[in-house]
């Protein structure tokens, strides 16, 4: 026994309601919710990709051609940048992972030993600082410069390795995820010390030499009133 297919089910699928002539087919809307998505997504990746990338070459031309005296500063500017992009890592939705396990991105880049080296002998003695890591749990403990901004560095880089590789999502989740847990904490208080260094340059007075010169200008218009008398 056949059944019965009385109505034709073409109008199931297409109708003139909103004189187009064809309705949108079921789970098309959300087929282009999706697509949407991935867009925003890969815009996104390509936008923290390109952050990351001008920090670690900002970071490797201070420490290979930066005199002690610009290196302060530069090292700010960059820590002040990458932080930034971590804030907006950290405002995003979560991102999660496909796989259980985070896929092999290979060796650390050859030159994070000698990028730490580097830059501790630039930074000399203003290398090692004191901070507060948790300031729920206040514990003053002692960090180098150095060792901060290369692990920064490093874990940053692991996400560049997932995007040039084409994992979009696994280096948005290794971004998001080490900011979190790691490089966020470490480029705050990175950025504190190399502020306070610029705020110590910038703001300290020695009190005894600019009352010495005050006196010594006093003196002198005194002297040159009198010649002129």
């Amino acid at each position: 026994m056949t059944r019965d297919t009385g109505s034709d089910t073409s109008s199931d699928l297409t109708s003139p309601g909103d004189g187009s002539g064809v309705d949108q087919l079921p789970g098309l809307a959300a087929l282009e919710a999706l697509i949407a998505l991935e867009t925003e997504t890969v815009r996104l990746a390509d936008e923290i990709a390109a952050s990351v990338r001008s920090f670690l070459d900002g970071v490797r031309v201070v420490a290979a051609q930066a005199t002690g005296g610009q290196a302060v500063s530069l090292l700010l500017l960059q820590i002040s940048q990458i932080a930034l992009t971590g804030a907006r890592l950290g405002v995003h939705r979560d991102f999660a992972p496909r796989d259980e396990y985070q896929p092999d991105d290979g060796p650390d880049p050859d030159d994070i030993d000698e990028l730490r080296l580097q830059l501790a002998g630039l930074l000399g003695n203003l290398d090692t600082y004191s901070y507060v890591f948790d300031p729920y749990a206040p514990e003053v403990v002692e960090g180098l410069l150095s060792d901060d901004l290369t692990s920064i560095a490093a874990d940053l880089a692991v996400g560049v390795r997932h995007y040039e590789a084409g994992d979009v999502e696994e280096a948005l989740w290794w971004w998001q995820f080490s900011y979190v847990s790691s490089w966020g904490a470490l480029a705050g208080s990175a950025m504190k010390a190399l502020l306070s260094v610029v705020a110590h340059d910038r703001l300290d007075v020695d009190v005894a030499s600019t009352m010495e010169l005050e006196q010594i200008q006093a003196a002198a218009a005194a002297l040159d009133s009198a010649e002129k008398a």
